[in-house]
């Protein structure tokens, strides 16, 4: 092999490797989510999407890498001066996406500065309408007229606002110390509040307790002189039960005369009750027994 050929070799595999070169920088693949600007000279080309894609090399550039994840950025806290003329500090967390790529690259120089200055202003201008205990107590409010403000405006830039959240609202030290003072107030009049309802629902129980407890004495003296009304009154109806059951054996059975009299003699000494020295005997005792016999059971009966 002439030392020609031996040349002419060694630049084919030359000109073979840089064309190697050459169409391996001209292949790009392109994650999910990722996206790749392409400019040709100096002019927006074309968006580059998940998958492998092709580009000349040296030809074609990459402006813009970047993705359409959603992105967090803390901005640092300002300075707002609320309708009160009270200034705080407000530290803002803004949740984007990159929406449209095209308009990311080329709606502005800098798109991110841009959603922080346009925050800063958009949230100088409603606190400026509130007043300093509105701006502590309505954060939601204005968390959603935030979003929806930036949301508008960010659309020329291919950006898509998700939400936007005050994350700090520090007032002056001085109100500071207030708000200290008021909720330590608030927390001991609460205390004294339940102290006091405390006392007083200890105070209702025992009289609650010492009422039924009168109630159930009263209830149960009711229930013994019932009782005992009731044992006196059967009492009574027995010992009538058995007064007439006498009298009724008493008139069935055949009596003698001697036992007759000893009745009546028995008669005149209950009337007489032990008081009287001299009692007096009829002759006739069978009926005297027998009159004094019916009229103690009538006696009996009306009591």
């Amino acid at each position: 092999m002439t030392d020609g050929a031996i040349i002419g070799l060694i630049l084919g595999l030359f000109f073979l490797i840089l064309l190697m070169i050459f169409l391996a920088m001209g292949i790009k693949v392109v994650k999910e989510t990722d996206f790749l600007i392409i400019e040709r000279f100096g002019k927006y080309r074309t968006t580059l999407q998940k998958g492998i894609n092709f580009i000349i090399p040296l030809i074609d550039k990459i402006r813009i890498k970047d993705n359409t994840k959603e992105k967090v950025f803390d901005f640092p806290a300002q300075q707002v001066i609320t309708k009160d003329n009270a200034t705080i500090l407000v530290d803002t967390v803004v949740y984007l996406r990159i929406q449209d790529p095209k308009l990311f690259a080329y709606g502005a120089e800098k798109p991110i500065i841009a959603i922080r200055n346009l925050t800063s202003t958009t949230l100088r201008n409603l606190i400026g309408e509130l007043e300093l205990d509105q701006s502590l107590t309505s954060r939601d409010t204005i968390n959603s007229k935030l979003t929806a403000i930036l949301d508008r405006a960010s659309d020329p830039w291919g950006i898509k606002v998700n939400r936007i959240e005050l994350q700090n609202i520090m007032p002056p030290k001085e109100v500071q110390e207030a708000m200290i003072r008021q909720m330590q107030a608030e927390r001991d009049r609460r205390a004294q509040i339940l102290e006091a309802e405390g006392i007083r629902e200890s105070e209702i129980l025992k009289a609650q307790g010492y009422k039924e407890s009168l109630i159930l004495k009263a209830e149960a003296n009711k229930r013994k002189i019932i009782l005992e009304a009731e044992a006196v009154k059967e009492q009574l109806m027995l010992e009538a039960e058995g007064k007439k059951s006498a009298l009724e054996l008493l008139n069935q059975s055949p009596i003698n005369e001697s036992i007759l009299q000893l009745k009546a003699i028995e008669q005149l000494g209950t009337l007489a009750n032990g008081n009287a020295t001299k009692i007096i005997l009829p002759p006739n005792l069978k009926d005297v027994a027998s009159s004094m016999a019916v009229a103690q059971a009538v006696i009996e009966k009306e009591k």
